[in-house]
């Protein structure tokens, strides 16, 4: 995503306003876009990383990994930065084409069949709750093994014990800590990772950029 003179003016103020922090490059850079989608600079201390979360992350969009998210929005967030770089697949939770079940919501079943089709997926759970906590029981079963999770959803029940059992997973995360989120936040963040990851893989060459410092 290439920036226009009123982002820069925007991101100019973010930089101004946020100082110093203790953020790497590649974090900050996944973070400030977050500031700048929602204008909220608690964000600063709400987004974590988890172990090797941006390379893993990185080098599975390069891939060409499939994106697996839980809601429309979600989807809807990605899509147009998704197609102008390396055109994932993307496939949403809530549309997909599932039997009713009565004891799940329509974006935790949908995503557990997507899960099932593709376990090594991108996992983009920006909104639905209990997507998330389906997500997590696969995780902790060995149903599934992302190739990166980002978990951004907002709520009260269940949201803050899902987020934080990701925490405590091997799987590489981006999370939201605590009851804050949203499918904004969400796109923000693979918009981020997506940036980063294609000036590692595709515009940036070893000279400029040795080993991987794009995405440290």
């Amino acid at each position: 995503m290439e920036w226009h003179v009123t982002d820069a003016e925007s991101l100019m103020i973010i930089d101004q306003e946020v100082g110093k922090h203790e953020l790497s490059p590649a974090e900050y850079e996944v973070v400030r876009r977050v500031i700048y989608a929602t204008a909220d600079f608690e964000y600063l201390n709400l987004i974590r990383f988890g172990n090797e979360a941006l390379q893993a992350g990185a080098a599975a969009l390069a891939a060409r990994t499939t994106i697996v998210v839980d809601e429309p929005m979600v989807q809807v967030g990605i899509a147009w930065a998704v197609q102008n770089t390396f055109s994932n697949p993307i496939y949403c939770g809530s549309e997909a084409i599932t039997r009713p079940q009565r004891d799940k919501t329509r974006s935790a079943w949908g995503l557990e069949t997507l899960a099932q089709r593709y376990p090594e997926a991108i996992f983009v759970i920006g909104q639905s709750q209990t997507a998330l906590s389906t997500l997590v029981q696969l995780i902790r079963e060995k149903e599934v093994a992302p190739a990166l999770v980002i978990a951004t959803p907002a709520g009260f029940v269940n949201v803050v014990q899902a987020k934080q059992e990701l925490a405590d997973s091997m799987v590489p995360h981006i999370r939201t800590e605590g009851r804050k989120g949203g499918p904004a936040v969400a796109a923000a963040v693979l918009d981020g990772l997506l940036d980063l990851a294609w000036h590692a893989y595709v515009r940036v060459s070893s000279a400029d950029y040795p080993g991987k410092s794009a995405v440290s």
